[in-house]
């Protein structure tokens, strides 16, 4: 093979490079490549002569003999450069997913030409051409391919696909695939994503968040409804009467029906003010009776339930966790038995339900109870299936044998929650939500509306408390001082504003881009477990933070602590729909490998089809495109890690298209780790959590970093919007590198995990994080005054109350005031500074600086005034021992 070749090409060589050069005269008369037997001579060999890469150690040159007879023309280098440029070649081939064939043809021209006019070896040329038809040979014979590639590789895909359970399995097809797919591709298309509209209200949506939303806010204090353990009466009546329960009812069943942006809107209003009044307005418009009723409901159930919860008339709650069961809801215990019962004088075909349920919000006060429960047929009364599965219920809470009422504490929060149960309670299968068709579709049912409540409620509460704690802490950080310099000046302190402000505006744009994608029609069920485990840790982030900066004036608890109630509230929102450790290690990656990756979850499908023949044809198709798209990955990780991605088109101003080009880089990285785990852990990384969780946090911060874009571009790429924008990337792209820097330092197989992190991070990581000076920036546009377009950016949404005796609004009057009397203060002290004012024993510096003459009266009032107003702020509660002293039987 090898002399063959190279008989054939020197034979051809003076046609060929007469037709390649015809201007040029070319005398062909160099001998011979190969073979090369010239020995070294005496003068060759000699240390002192010849070319400086000859002089090398005599152990080595009957290598280099072998390889390269003309060295000291530098062939060794040229050889090399040939071998890099055949590699770099294919993997741009690769890279822009040229098809197969054609880019085996431009492979087996420039071997011929590498033949030609290289040195190169004939064992490392017969080695090429081995490799070029071993890829050649199975895409054109594909009987041959079938047989003794595919039907190995359909086999072994049987073998290691994980087991799934029927909840599982309903769960993964809930949904639908939007932004997440364009990531998991490699390669994702920003220009659809920009061209997506933006996101607005309409004329009716923005009266009812500047009226009833902003009114219901100003009804309320944190502190009162703590001390209650319940909302005042006349906010239950404004929300029943404002049409607050109706925010998703249509509005010809007497609801809202607003989009879901203006549902996060509000809920996100709301939790500015109060977790207790949001989680009470959110629950109904999330998961629960209305949801279901509008896309399962049967015409008589809407018809009759939807204009009573529009009104208030029923109030709503939704029971699915029990003692026993929280997330595994296929270990529910709760059943339904399908047996003949009395209704109403009559025997009708019905449900025996037992069940008990716990962490139910709402329920203590709710009239309609929604039941998740297990259903079985030992009777056969409706077919011969026994095991009917997970289905849905609506009962009124005055059904004999309901036991509903009493409460939870959770975490000394004032929202309703509690328990219901009920032991062989009988209803009718009318009361089946859908009906008898829908009997055993409950979790479908469950998941396909959960992919929108969870995109929308909890993401609003989580950015909600960012806004809050942006607002009150970046005031107050500018109110208190310590050695005469506000608190805002010490890097400490800006770095804990930074990360508030920064997760702030980060948290924002994602709650807007996923909101509109929901209004878009979307049914995001893998960008809903992102946004609420990433936006409720965040936010808890932000309050912890706020905390640290306030100190004591957030730990001691009365009514002019406007931030312990959200600390103490705030893992609350970690807990529910899902627990964050779960939707991490679990829900993230495990779901959206499946479901988001071009052709898994088609593969998956083949797997199971009955008909192995024509499934291993269906299968064989898509493998090779599997293959192409992981081939084409891999490359373009390379290729755009090498630097070769600065040549490539990205959308954006001089700011935004470098870090388009760095998502790029990550997308394509992240991609081929994720075939390349899958692959070589089948069913195992369902049980490799920790690789499963940190796979799963390179996506979410790359679609974090991908609603940062969206909003920077949407809003005009202003120069106002840099710090918040550049801080948004750099903290998004930083985490997602270190989560594949993770990920490699555990891969599985640690010799693949070294050569990928050459791949992936070959000039070592890029983004680390913001640094000190953005994070000063960002913590400084915390500190502007009321009207900086910035921070009312930052800030536009939340509830900002105007009283100067509220205690939210006592920081924005002292702020006033005191930037009023900031001329009299440097006054002041210069005075001081200088000796001229000497306060004696006891006596103020205002009032010695007013004896002097240096303040005049109305002078050193504007002073009281200001550090009055100051000292307002900055005071904390306390009580007499009675006011302490619970009544007998009373539980605080």
């Amino acid at each position: 093979m090898q002399s063959a070749l190279r008989t054939l090409l020197e034979f051809f060589r003076p046609q060929i490079l007469s037709i390649a050069f015809p201007s040029q005269s070319l005398k062909i008369n160099r001998p011979p490549v190969y073979p090369y037997t010239a020995p070294h001579t005496a003068a060759t060999s000699s240390s002192t002569e010849g070319h400086y890469r000859c002089r090398l150690n005599t152990a080595w040159r009957p290598v280099l003999d072998r390889c390269q007879g003309r060295c000291h023309h530098g062939g060794i280098l040229m050889l090399l450069l040939w071998i890099v440029v055949l590699v770099v070649g294919i993997a741009w081939l690769a890279h822009r997913r040229t098809a197969p064939l054609p880019a085996l043809g431009v492979v087996a021209v420039y071997l011929l030409a590498m033949g030609i006019f290289s040195h190169a070896p004939g064992w490392l040329l017969t080695v090429f051409w081995v490799l070029w038809l071993a890829v050649l040979v199975p895409l054109v014979l594909p009987d041959l391919r079938r047989k003794h590639f595919t039907a190995p590789m359909f086999s072994w895909f049987q073998k290691v696909l994980p087991p799934m359970s029927e909840t599982e399995r309903d769960a993964i097809d809930a949904g639908t695939v939007w932004w997440d797919g364009e990531l998991f591709s490699g390669r994702p298309d920003w220009d659809k994503l920009l061209a997506y509209p933006k996101v607005q209200l309409t004329e009716e949506e923005q009266a009812f968040i500047d009226g009833p939303t902003e009114e219901l806010c100003a009804m309320v204090s944190d502190w009162e409804i703590g001390q209650a353990m319940d909302l005042p009466p006349e906010a239950w009546a404004h929300m029943k009467t404002h049409g607050f329960f109706a925010l998703i009812i249509p509005k010809e069943f007497g609801g809202k029906g607003f989009s879901a942006y203006a549902h996060s809107q509000v809920a996100m209003k709301l939790a500015t003010r109060s977790g207790d009044l949001a989680s009470t307005v959110m629950v109904p418009n999330s998961l629960g009776p209305a949801e279901l009723l509008l896309h399962y409901g049967t015409d008589e159930q809407r018809n009759h339930y939807l204009p009573r919860l529009a009104r208030g008339e029923d109030i709503p709650c939704f029971a699915l966790t029990g003692p026993l069961a929280g997330s595994d809801a296929g270990a529910m215990p709760d059943t339904g038995i399908i047996c003949k019962g009395q209704w109403q004088g009559e025997e009708v075909i019905g449900l025996r339900l037992t069940w008990e349920k716990r962490y139910i919000t709402l329920g203590p006060v709710a009239t309609l109870l929604g039941l998740a429960f297990k259903a079985y047929d030992p009777e056969h009364l409706l077919g011969e299936e026994e095991d009917l599965g997970i289905s849905l219920a609506l009962i009124p809470t005055e059904t004999p044998g309901v036991e509903i009422g009493r409460r939870h504490l959770p975490l000394g929060a004032a929202f309703m929650n509690g328990p219901n149960s009920g032991k062989d309670v009988f209803v009718p299968l009318s009361y089946l939500i859908g009906g008898q068709p829908m009997l055993g579709k409950g979790w479908m049912m469950l998941m396909n509306c959960l992919s929108v409540g969870r995109s929308i409620s909890l993401p609003a509460v989580g950015t909600g408390a960012a806004k809050y704690t942006s607002l009150v802490t970046g005031q107050y950080a500018k109110v208190r001082e310590q050695f005469n310099v506000p608190l805002s000046a010490f890097e400490g302190i800006q770095e804990a504003l930074a990360r508030i402000g920064g997760n702030a505006w980060l948290m924002d744009s994602a709650r807007m881009l996923t909101a509109n994608a929901v209004d878009l029609g979307e049914k995001p069920s893998v960008l809903s477990a992102i946004l609420k485990y990433h936006l409720t840790e965040r936010g808890r982030e932000c309050i912890g933070h706020a905390m640290d900066v306030h100190g004591g004036k957030g730990i001691i608890m009365g009514p002019n602590n406007y931030l312990g109630r959200n600390w103490q509230g705030a893992p609350i929102f970690i807990t529910v729909e899902g627990a964050n450790i779960l939707s991490r290690n679990l829900m993230i990656f495990g779901q959206g490998a499946i479901r988001c990756h071009p052709f898994v979850l088609k593969e998956m499908a083949l797997a199971g089809r009955e008909d192995t023949q024509q499934a291993l044809v269906e299968f064989d198709a898509l493998l090779l495109k599997h293959i192409g798209f992981a081939v084409s990955n891999a490359a373009s990780t390379l290729i755009l890690n090498l630097g070769f991605g600065h040549f490539e088109r990205a959308p954006g101003n001089a700011l935004s298209q470098g870090y388009f080009r760095a998502l790029n880089r990550q997308a394509a990285a992240f991609a081929m780790l994720a075939d390349l785990s899958m692959m070589l852990l089948g069913g195992e990384l369902k049980r490799r959590e920790r690789l499963s969780a940190r796979l799963g946090d390179v996506l979410s911060h790359m679609y974090l970093a991908s609603a940062a874009l969206k909003r920077y571009h949407d809003l005009g790429s202003p120069d106002h919007m840099s710090p918040l924008f550049r801080w948004a990337m750099e903290e998004s792209l930083g985490h997602s590198e270190r989560a594949m820097d993770e990920i490699l330092g555990n891969f599985p197989n640690r010799v693949l995990g070294g050569l990928l992190r050459a791949v992936v991070f070959p000039f070592g990581r890029r983004h680390k994080g913001p640094s000190d000076k953005l994070d000063a920036e960002v913590a400084q546009v915390l500190g502007r005054a009321k009207g900086d377009p910035t921070l009312e950016e930052l800030l536009a949404g939340c509830y900002r109350p105007q009283s100067a005796e509220d205690p939210v609004g006592a920081l924005q009057h002292a702020i006033d005031l005191l930037s009023a009397a900031y001329p009299l203060h440097k006054k002041l002290q210069v005075a001081l500074k200088s000796g001229q004012v000497k306060p004696t024993a006891g006596e103020h510096a205002i009032d010695a600086a007013l004896r002097i003459g240096v303040l005049q009266a109305d002078e050193a009032q504007t002073l009281r005034t200001a550090e009055a107003a100051r000292r307002k702020v900055i005071d904390v509660d306390d009580f007499d021992k009675e006011e302490l002293t619970l009544a007998a039987g009373k539980i605080r």
